[in-house]
């Protein structure tokens, strides 16, 4: 498999003597499938971690196989049929386009859509309906980092690849719990260490000793909501050593003038004191950066989910451009994205901002570029940012939103403020719901479910973090009347009158018309095809027309010229704002939310997977003893815990693991799980201004005793 697994059929379908399949027109016989590592994928190496190496238990079980209607949520779900559903769904479309405009119409697409998938769904709604009111979970795990990129280097994608962990001198993983979130990299890190005697230096910032801070060099258990400072503590200390690149600096960056006296006032004491952590811990980091050949620094949610995500994306961006470690092996600003192809839906234009080949809806020029591209007049695509996730639950709240189409993802696990978000949902007139499995929380508040096929039973490409595109080929037929998400939205294209714009008959026709529309763009993959992926495995952008397989470009900004009009990088010298939500005396404690090893998001798959289930059978509050013992808490007791939003209870797990002041609490139980314990229905829904991504990882709460 192109994805990095292979997979097989333990037992095949029985054929009688003449090849002919015995089960035929009968019901067909679950089969099972086992899967390993691909060795010759370039990324994975053939590793494999928990979830993958038990994704083929998932693939038949709790699956939706036709579609469902109810016209309200108070009557149950009965089974329909694709053509009753297509009327359904156009009536909705139709009406409110007569009525009201496009405006009304939202979807919110997932990082879980195949390449294709994405680009059809943001075709449909930004260009043959000219609303721009597509948003994607990705919005709530990569927007920083998009926004941050395009700040800092002029356009998003990470400019490292995977073989930079095999020779960088030093690690910077912040805001990562790398050991469990992105095990096979975590792998690969500690198998060169033991092969090369503790090269390369890991360094890990994190309030929580976690499985990736054991294996550390150094761990600095960082206050939540310091990130930034410690950066700019950081960049303080690196001028002082002298390991600011004055050349590179002056050629290759503007804004140090702005940037030089925000880090000269972060001195190591000021910052230590801020970040909660010793001052030699700090100048320790400092050292180990200044003297290594090649510094590397990875990043996800701690980091993205911030209501400074995008700031301090900026202040790591900062560090490696003082220093110039950047456009070379070993070297830079690497964002490890949280979902298989959120890359993906980056360079398709899956945000509401976006359009793809990496475009602006807000900019003219891109705007008339897809309209030709697309076949649509002048004038289609709206000038106006779409509304974001969160502002289309505030539309619903204020009866503003006629439509919402959720596909391939859990907003009622996944969102923050969860009652807020369930009240409002309740207010639209149709939530549709596009979805593989059968019983999830967020078809609780749909009026129609259509059955999707996944991953595994529709072809298509999906991008990793490190700019790599991998054809997926569908080796399994979808289960009952289950459908491509991207047939599903060229149908409704074509049922509205657009019958030239979606008259696509495969995924590859889907994917020669959205790479040609990266030609000359930062992330061109026009030198791409589905037979090319085939034929040669995957491949890397930037892949223009013309270039040999295997040639596409590792890494990023070689020339150190940068896509800003004036060819160089951007300093960001921005002061830090600390939590969104901080804690007071009614709320003394922040809780932070993440995930465990063998879990996958909101259970959607793995709630089905026995070896996951029996290692992680729930969720447990992790409270430092300090914390615990005014409560007189023991370790297995019950807890409450409260936010201003909202109550759970939960059993608790006293470990020194975890700084004082501070509790975590996995985010994948949700409402339909035995083990209730909906973790965001305590977080708030205040952001980043410039990414519009929730500050999920930390809020405000206190504890009581159950």
């Amino acid at each position: 498999m192109g994805c990095g697994l292979e997979l097989k059929p333990v037992q095949p379908p029985s054929r009688d003597a003449e090849g002919v399949d015995a089960t035929a027109g009968s019901e067909p016989a679950e089969v099972q499938w086992t899967a390993r590592g691909d060795r010759h994928h370039p990324s994975s190496l053939g590793q494999v971690c928990v979830k993958g190496a038990t994704v083929g238990e998932t693939l038949d079980r709790n699956r939706l196989t036709t579609p469902l209607w109810r016209s309200s949520l108070d009557q149950p779900f009965t089974p329909i049929s694709w053509e009753r559903a297509m009327e359904l769904l156009l009536d909705r479309l139709q009406t409110t386009l007569a009525l009201h405009g496009p405006e009304r119409l939202a979807i919110y697409g997932s990082g879980q859509f195949l390449t294709e998938d994405y680009y059809v769904a943001n075709k449909l709604l930004k260009g043959a309906l000219g609303c721009n009111n597509f948003d994607a979970n990705s919005r709530l795990c990569m927007s920083s980092a998009v926004s941050g990129y395009a700040r800092s280097l002029g356009a998003d994608g990470p400019p490292c690849c995977y073989d930079d962990l095999d020779v960088a001198d030093l690690v910077l993983l912040i805001g990562t719990n790398t050991a469990e979130c992105h095990p096979v990299l975590f792998q690969r890190l500690l198998k060169r260490r033991r092969r090369e005697g503790g090269t390369p230096r890991l360094v890990v910032v994190d309030p929580r000793a976690t499985e990736t801070a054991a294996a550390a060099d150094l761990h600095l258990p960082i206050r939540s909501g310091t990130d930034l400072a410690l950066l700019h503590g950081l960049g303080h200390l690196l001028c002082a050593l002298g390991a600011r690149d004055q050349v590179f600096v002056a050629r290759h960056t503007e804004g140090w003038d702005d940037l030089e006296p925000l880090l000269a006032a972060w001195t190591p004491q000021r910052t230590a004191a801020v970040c909660g952590i010793a001052e030699d811990s700090l100048r320790q980091l400092a050292r180990w950066w200044a003297e290594s050949g090649s510094v590397l620094s990875l990043w996800s949610m701690g980091v993205n989910q911030r209501r400074e995500g995008t700031a301090t994306v900026a202040g790591l961006i900062n560090l490696h451009l003082l220093t110039g470690q950047i456009g070379r092996a070993g070297a830079g600003p690497f964002s490890l994205t949280g979902q298989p192809n959120a890359m993906g839906g980056r360079e398709v234009g899956g945000l509401a901002q976006l359009l793809p080949g990496y475009r602006a809806v807000a900019n003219s020029e891109h705007r008339a570029e897809v309209e030709r591209h697309w076949g649509f007049a002048p004038g289609a695509i709206s000038a106006a940012p779409g509304l974001t996730v969160w502002e289309q639950i505030e539309a619903m709240e204020r009866g503003e939103l006629d439509l919402w189409w959720v596909a391939a993802t859990n907003p009622l696990v996944s969102l923050p403020w969860l009652d807020r978000v369930r009240a409002a949902v309740a207010r639209c007139p149709l939530v549709v719901l596009s979805e593989a499995y059968a019983g999830t929380e967020t078809a609780a508040v749909a009026h129609l479910v259509l059955p999707a096929a996944q991953w595994s039973e529709k072809a298509g490409t999906m991008t990793n973090s490190e700019r790599r595109v991998t054809l997926c080929p569908a080796f399994r037929e979808p289960p009952g009347l289950a459908r491509p998400d991207w047939a599903v939205f060229a149908e409704v294209g074509r049922r509205l009158g657009w019958e030239r714009q979606f008259a696509w008959t495969s995924a590859a026709e889907v994917h020669a018309e959205f790479v040609a529309l990266t030609r000359g763009r930062p992330c061109d993959m026009a030198g791409l095809s589905h037979d090319l992926l085939a034929a040669h495995g995957p491949q890397q952008w930037p892949f223009p027309e013309g270039t040999a397989p295997g040639a596409g470009q590792a890494r990023l900004y070689l020339d150190h010229r940068f896509p800003t009009p004036e060819g160089r990088a951007r300093l960001i010298a921005e002061e830090p704002l600390g939590l969104a939500e901080p804690p007071d005396e009614a709320y003394p404690l922040v809780l932070t939310v993440g995930r465990y090893l063998a879990h996958w998001h909101t259970l959607t798959r793995t709630v089905h997977v026995a070896r996951a289930c029996k290692q992680y059978p729930g969720p447990v509050l992790e409270v430092h003893p300090r914390d615990a013992e005014p409560l007189g808490l023991v370790d297995g007791a019950r807890a409450r815990l409260c936010s201003r939003r909202g109550c759970v209870h939960v059993p608790v797990r006293l470990t020194t693991a975890i700084r004082p002041g501070v509790v975590f609490l996995p985010m994948h139980w949700g409402a339909s799980q035995p083990e209730a314990c909906e973790a965001n229905r305590l977080m708030h829904a205040l952001g980043c201004p410039l990414s519009k991504q929730p500050e999920l990882k930390a809020a405000a709460v206190r504890l009581e005793t159950a």
